[in-house]
């Protein structure tokens, strides 16, 4: 995966939605966007795992909807890490992919 292309591609994504909805992206909205999805795939693991209600879903849609979750809290990483001018993949290198741990 190529995060500088998925943050672009996301950008326009979340740019058009903002828009239509008439929604000002600043540091804030960004900040609880991302908090607001990560209570979102906080929910569908629960369900997920028997620790909440299934509303009725099937082990595929749970499955499904947990990982459509985990996508939404990536995507809104990177759009947050963007918005604040941070290459993600310059920091992951440095942080995760050195042989210095």
């Amino acid at each position: 995966m190529n995060l500088r292309r998925l943050s672009d591609e996301v950008e326009s994504v979340s740019q058009r939605y903002a828009g239509k909805l008439g929604i000002e992206r600043d540091d804030i909205w960004f900040l609880l966007k991302l908090q607001e999805e990560v209570g979102e795939l906080t929910q569908a693991f629960l369900m997920r795992t028997g620790r909440a209600r299934t509303k009725g879903h099937t082990d595929d849609q749970l499955d499904a909807a947990f990982r459509a979750e985990l996508a939404d809290v990536l995507c809104h990483v990177v759009l947050m890490a963007r918005h604040h001018g941070v290459d993600l993949q310059t920091e992951i290198d440095k942080k995760w992919l050195t042989h210095d741990h």
